[in-house]
């Protein structure tokens, strides 16, 4: 007799095993890039996190690689998506088979911090600049910047690529570097170093950059639109968790980052005005977003934005979110 009971909880957990081994199988295993642990990255850490991604039978694997090496790897095929920014639009208007589908932010979330002794942007003349990386976000938002400023960025201010948000910060704090691009989860260590803020992207002009963006190439689009839409939505329910809920976004950046919940809120404080509402930019801000690098294609005139931008999938994806009231749940 008291058998039967034992015999239960082994059938129990063998269900239980089962289960779980159907629905490890049932999920597709994706690979998607991003390009720094940062807070530009936020909607797609929450996307995971909250299994926003699992919910559409997805399996997403993040993989941390610089901006450049991301491009390849997307257009080769050894990843599905990439989690891009401005240094995505580069490449596509230079013809590469890629779309632009998705945009966490319309503003770019990084400041130029200088040594204290550099009081003007003439005064970075002969200084050491540091960035991502060649052909990243910074890099291109800096040479544009010193630019009009008159300044020839390489040549008459050296450009250093020194890697990640925490690196920049690391090489200007022991002098590698006389200034250096920074993301708000990098510049309020600056800050408490000492050092000074010459000029907010996010605070001053009308730059349109995207950030926290999703790209992927134009075969992959057409082959298995059903892929894209399931990613999208994840994401998208991930940009709707970043603007509705504060505590638990903070919460993620604090993981994330590895920094105190204080440091987290203000950093959310900082990019939350830069969030788009539905992921997306529109025509005048598409356009504005490629000004920084028709120059650099040699061609004088941007390509026709819909080689370029395809908003279609997420416009649809919120308007149903939308509809049908959609929020996380808590916790």
């Amino acid at each position: 007799m008291r058998a039967r009971p034992l015999t239960t909880l082994f059938c129990l957990l063998a269900f239980l095993t089962i289960s779980h081994k159907a629905e490890a199988q049932a999920l597709r295993k994706v690979h998607a890039t991003i390009p720094a642990l940062t807070e530009s990255s936020i909607t797609f850490f929450i996307a995971r996190e909250k299994g926003f991604w699992r919910d559409e039978g997805l399996d997403v694997e993040l993989i941390l690689t610089r901006a450049a090496t991301s491009i390849q790897a997307v257009i080769g095929g050894n990843v599905e998506f990439g989690t891009a920014g401005g240094s995505a639009l580069l490449p596509i208007t230079r013809g590469l088979p890629m779309t632009f589908l998705f945009t966490t932010f319309h503003r770019a979330n990084f400041s130029l911090f200088v040594k204290p002794e550099i009081r003007s942007v003439k005064d970075l003349k002969g200084k050491r600049i540091g960035i991502s990386s060649f052909g990243s976000g910074p890099d291109s938002l800096l040479r544009d910047f010193l630019n009009e400023q008159g300044i020839d960025g390489g040549r008459e201010a050296t450009i250093l690529a020194v890697g990640s948000g925490t690196e920049r910060f690391i090489a200007l704090k022991t002098g590698t570097v006389d200034a250096a691009m920074l993301s708000p989860s990098a510049y309020i260590m600056a800050e408490e170093a000492g050092f000074r803020e010459l000029f907010s992207f996010v605070k001053q002009g009308d730059t349109v950059y995207l950030q926290g963006g999703v790209i992927t190439r134009n075969n992959l689009l057409k082959s298995d639109p059903a892929l894209v839409e399931k990613f999208i939505r994840g994401s998208v329910k991930g940009l709707l968790h970043l603007q509705n809920n504060r505590p638990e976004t903070i919460g993620t950046l604090s993981r994330l980052l590895k920094i105190k919940q204080e440091i987290a809120a203000r950093i959310y404080d900082e990019i939350r005005p830069g969030v788009t509402q539905d992921g997306t930019v529109n025509e005048d801000q598409q356009k504005k977003s490629l000004a920084a690098f028709i120059g650099r294609t040699g061609s004088k005139d941007a390509p026709p934005l819909e080689k370029i931008f395809d908003f279609s999938i997420t416009r649809k994806i919120f308007s149903e979110l939308k509809a049908e009231k959609w929020r996380a749940n808590p916790g």
